[in-house]
């Protein structure tokens, strides 16, 4: 298989029996999606999991699979329907860790030479205000921000109309930009 073939004729390949195909598309994707659900699970293990289903989901519908959106925007939807249902689980939507003790144990030993404590410290900040975020708000801002994906995608991803993902986003890094300036 080509490796410029676009993501959607891998998963078409893929659906025909081209293993190859999918080990490029996996390669492609495996980082992003991964540090997608790892952001909302913000634990590594269950992150794992919720992984590994979004690809078993994607096997499982191979065959049925049409390029009627980005190959990304089907993908990240699959993921995003796994989480809702990780959720409704746990019997809640969103995954917000109240015990700050077991928050504390889960920080790095910010033990590190000056320069590499700033930048550790402003990672932090951010990956702080980011888990304040609504669920919904953090949701579209991460997809746009960490997968640059289009407000078009991001509706058809989260289910919600475009108007109602610019709204988001633009709530969503006001909010930010509080936090950050404090």
């Amino acid at each position: 298989m080509d490796a410029e073939a676009t993501d959607e004729a891998l998963m078409l390949a893929y659906g025909r029996g081209d293993a190859a195909a999918f080990e490029a598309l996996y390669a492609r994707h495996r980082g992003g999606l991964f540090r997608y659900l790892l952001r909302h699970l913000r634990q590594q293990s269950l992150a794992e999991e919720c992984f590994q289903d979004t690809w078993s989901r994607l096997i499982a519908a191979r065959e049925r699979y049409r390029p009627e959106a980005k190959f990304t925007t089907w993908l990240y939807q699959i993921a995003s329907n796994r989480l809702t249902d990780h959720w409704r689980a746990q019997g809640r939507h969103g995954g917000f860790v109240e015990d700050g003790e077991e928050r504390a144990q889960r920080e790095p030993d910010p033990s590190t030479p000056e320069r590499e404590l700033s930048s550790f410290e402003q990672r932090r900040h951010l990956q702080r205000a980011l888990e304040e975020l609504p669920d919904e708000q953090r949701e579209v801002i991460l997809l746009r921000l960490d997968r640059e994906l289009a407000l078009e995608e991001i509706a058809d991803i989260t289910g919600v109309g475009r108007e109602t993902v610019k709204s988001r986003l633009r709530y969503a890094m006001d909010k930010l930009r509080a936090r950050l300036r404090s």
